[in-house]
């Protein structure tokens, strides 16, 4: 009964599963992954992951814009609205704020988020939010614009304690990815361990970020499995207490997302 509550199905390396998507899910079904949520980073590939959606039961989708993404055009509130109205869309995101570069255009990041979280506002999906070397003005935002009313995940998390607390307050959920099983990692995992289960994620953010033994090979949605060992073991509690918890939160919040 586990989630991989954010993977980028259209862009896996599905070399070793024949070039068929169909297998590599199939794969991770049988590890217990019962639902994915195939998270869009660019408009140009949207069509693609509506493609995956609509022939998946279990698989849902968001639309959003990364905040990295080189547009010549950006989206309008309108534009976005449009996406979002699709019944297998249950998100809005990727989106949020990435200053770890120095050439980083901090107000255009800026206003495509603002955008982001007005489209999840006029048709009440929760976000996902990337926030990477931005944490005052990622929380900053969230709160200027009103998105607790909404809610929604800080994917990824790699972030400190005071703001994954902070996030909780303004009504979101902290998602790990496989990051948390790296040896180095271990301000995240003390952090894993501290925050209440009830408000935590477990992700693959596949193709990319594969946890330990898979460190620097592609990721895919039934190495979520590892995520969720790994955050038992910190957490001294068995696998089917995080499966069951972590599910049954991922449910909660993405509300639009169907149960088979």
């Amino acid at each position: 009964m586990l989630v991989d509550s954010h993977c980028h199905l259209d862009r896996l390396d599905l070399n070793v599963f024949g070039n068929d998507l169909n297998q590599c899910l199939d794969f991770a079904r049988e590890q217990g992954v019962i639902h994915f949520l195939c998270v869009a980073i660019d408009l140009a590939n949207f069509p693609s992951v509506l493609t995956i959606v609509e022939q998946f039961n279990d698989v849902s989708a968001s639309v959003g814009i990364h905040p990295t993404e080189q547009m010549a055009e950006e989206v309008s509130l309108d534009e976005l609205i449009k996406l979002a109205q699709h019944p297998k869309v249950v998100a809005i995101g990727e989106t949020g704020l990435d200053y770890y570069r120095e050439n980083t255009q901090k107000e255009c990041q800026q206003q495509r988020f603002r955008q982001h979280i007005r489209a999840a506002l006029a048709v009440n999906k929760p976000l996902i939010i990337h926030t990477r070397a931005a944490r005052v003005d990622t929380l900053r935002i969230l709160k200027e614009e009103g998105a607790q009313q909404v809610g929604g995940v800080l994917h990824c998390f790699t972030e400190d304690l005071t703001m994954a607390e902070s996030a909780l307050q303004e009504n979101f959920y902290i998602s790990f990815s496989g990051i948390i099983t790296f040896k180095n990692a271990v301000e995240l995992k003390s952090i894993a361990k501290t925050l209440p289960l009830e408000r935590i994620l477990i992700e693959t953010d596949s193709p990319y970020l594969a946890p330990q033994p898979f460190r620097g090979k592609p990721n895919q949605p039934a190495y979520v499995r590892y995520v969720a060992e790994c955050l038992a073991e910190l957490r001294d509690c068995s696998l089917n207490k995080i499966a069951e918890q972590t599910t049954t939160n991922f449910f909660n919040l993405f509300k639009l997302a169907q149960r088979n």
